[in-house]
Parts: structure tokens; C-alpha cells; sequence
């Protein structure tokens, strides 16, 4: 089969497609025909050395849709033919989705339903299980309550604008303005020019005096940011930053507020089929879709890589073998 791979650490141009032997499912792992693998900085991360060395030659991808070709001898739930999705592949003990077909452990993947898009949940993975980990299982968002979520055009802003929608909250998100009519589509009630000099006035006015819930990928810019615009009792979820030292100016304003830090990854989710299984439910009545901006294959790989990294986009890049 034909799978990208790198042999060594380093930038996009360390990627390139080889010809290997088809992999064989363990006792409790499905191998599939991989239809679509979603393109996530993470995937940068590993091939770059940036986390966890992986074994070399490795191949990248978290997230995968497919459908079942094989089965281990100790599964039960899965048939060939089925189609699922997952994540949570492609790191340091687990080979990659960016191949013709792919293993995957059963803890770690879910049957699609009907009325889900195969090409779109081979982009759901990370994106949509970080959103749902942020804003259902750490913030508890409840409906009527307002939520801000920082650059709403990204992987996971745009679908934790639509998951908050789903709950019924009350949705801020910032954007280029390019993007605020999309945004708005999926269930923004108000967008903002994230550039704007009076940004945090105007979440203050859209949120009637102060943010319940924000989800924050940029820790960095925002941590004192978020306590300015935060209520009473704010709950703040942050899934990444630029750099690794964010600080407050004053943290004093948070602690009038009893606002609460929450800091994740996806990666220490205790069982990942259970915001699967939500997310693909979404998925199945319309209530959440993943914006597939741009679609790949196997050979354009570190194309891919740089343009998730470097460019503009709304929603997900992904790789289709």
C-alpha cells in the first residue's frame, strides 16, 4: 500500500510517500480503508520531533475515517464494511492515517451514522472532540449562558461554535471579517474583527456585562484578556498558546470573579468513544458539519503540512489517499 512517511525529524519537505506492506490488526483493532485523514498542526508536531519522538519511519494522522477492511480476533462491535471514524493515531505509539489503509485500537473509534459525511468526519476528530471536551465536559455550558470562543474559523472554533449552538448557549466568537458571515451561518450570535482596538468593550456589550464560558487557544494573548471580559463564576477552558509563558497583568480580576482556569488536551481523554459518539450525533441530525476548506492527496502531504500552519482557512485541511 502506499503510505506517507519520514524517516528522520524535521520540516514539511522530510515527507514524502512510500510503497509498504499492508498493516495487520491487533486482538483488539480494526484495520481500515482509510477514505479521509484530517490535516491538524499536532500532526507538525510529531513529524518535527516538537512532541513525544515518534519510531521512525512513521506515518502522521490523528484523526480517521474509513471503513472497516479487517478485524482483530478479539473484537466484537465491528463488522466489515462498517464506516467509522476516530482519533488518536498517528503519536508516539501508534502509526499514522495518511496511508491507503490504517490500524486503530476499538477505544478509540466509533460507527458513523447515516446521515454523516464520511469527508467530513475524517476532519471531526481532533477538532470537534477538544470542542466537546472543553465546552461540555470541563465548562459544563448550559443554555442561555454566553460563551465566547476565541478565532471561531479555526478546526476547533468553528465547531465549538456549533456545539455550543447545539446547547442552546448564546455564542461570541472573533474572526477575520471574512469569515463572520460563515460564522454566523453556524450559529454565532455575535461575530468580531479580532483585530478590533475596542475587542474586549465589545465582548462586554454582546455578552450583557460578561462571558460564562471562553474557550481559549491562545493562552498567550488572551489569559488576561479572558478575566477582563469574564463574569462572575467564568469558566475559562485554554487548548494552546504561541508561547509557553502566559501570564496575567493582573490577577487580581480574576479572583474578584471566581473565574476558573481549566487547562487540557485532548489526548488525556479517559474514554475518546464518548465525545465521538456525541459529535458523530451532531453530525447525524445536522446540527454540527465540519467546513472541509481544502482536500489533499497522499503526495501533496507537505503541502498540507504548511498550509495549516501558514494559511488562512475556515475549518479543516484533509488528506484523501
Amino acid at each position: 500500500m502506499r503510505a506517507v512517511r519520514l524517516h528522520e525529524h524535521g520540516d514539511a519537505d522530510v515527507l514524502g510517500v512510500d510503497e509498504i506492506d499492508q498493516p495487520e490488526p491487533g486482538e483488539d483493532e480494526l484495520l481500515l480503508e482509510v477514505a479521509v485523514a484530517g490535516v491538524n498542526p499536532v500532526d507538525t508536531y510529531f513529524r518535527d520531533g516538537s512532541y513525544e519522538p515518534v519510531s521512525l519511519p512513521f506515518t502522521p494522522g490523528v484523526d480517521v475515517a474509513g471503513v472497516v477492511a479487517d478485524l482483530g480476533t478479539e473484537v466484537e462491535d465491528f463488522e466489515t464494511g462498517d464506516r467509522v471514524y476516530g482519533t488518536g493515531i498517528g503519536n508516539a505509539t501508534e502509526q499514522g492515517a495518511y496511508a491507503e489503509y490504517a490500524t486503530i485500537p476499538t477505544d478509540r473509534v466509533v460507527h458513523l451514522p447515516d446521515g454523516a459525511d464520511l469527508t467530513e468526519a475524517g476532519g471531526a476528530g481532533v477538532a470537534a472532540v477538544t470542542a466537546w471536551r472543553a465546552l461540555i465536559d470541563h465548562a459544563d455550558l448550559e443554555p442561555a449562558e454566553y460563551c465566547l470562543v476565541h478565532g471561531g474559523s479555526g478546526g476547533v472554533g468553528h465547531a465549538a461554535v456549533q456545539i455550543a449552538n447545539a446547547v442552546s448557549a448564546r455564542v461570541i466568537t472573533t474572526a477575520a471579517e471574512e469569515y463572520h458571515d460563515d460564522l454566523e451561518a453556524l450559529g454565532a450570535e455575535t461575530v468580531l474583527d479580532y483585530g478590533r482596538d475596542d475587542l474586549a468593550d465589545a465582548v462586554l456589550e454582546a455578552s450583557d456585562g460578561g462571558v460564562d464560558v471562553i474557550l481559549d487557544h491562545r493562552l498567550d494573548d488572551y489569559l488576561q484578556f479572558d478575566a477582563d471580559v469574564a463574569a462572575t463564576g467564568a469558566r475559562v477552558v485554554g487548548i494552546g498558546e504561541n508561547s509557553p509563558d502566559p501570564a496575567f497583568t493582573n490577577d487580581g480580576i480574576a479572583r474578584s470573579k471566581d473565574v476558573s482556569y481549566q487547562f487540557m488536551s485532548m489526548f488525556n481523554t479517559p474514554d475518546l468513544r464518548v465525545p465521538l459518539r456525541g459529535v458523530a450525533h451532531l453530525m447525524d441530525v445536522g446540527a454540527l458539519s465540519i467546513d472541509v476548506s481544502r482536500e489533499y492527496d497522499l503526495e501533496e502531504a507537505a503541502d498540507a503540512h504548511r498550509d495549516v500552519m501558514t494559511e488562512s482557512f475556515l475549518g479543516k485541511l484533509v488528506l484523501e489517499p
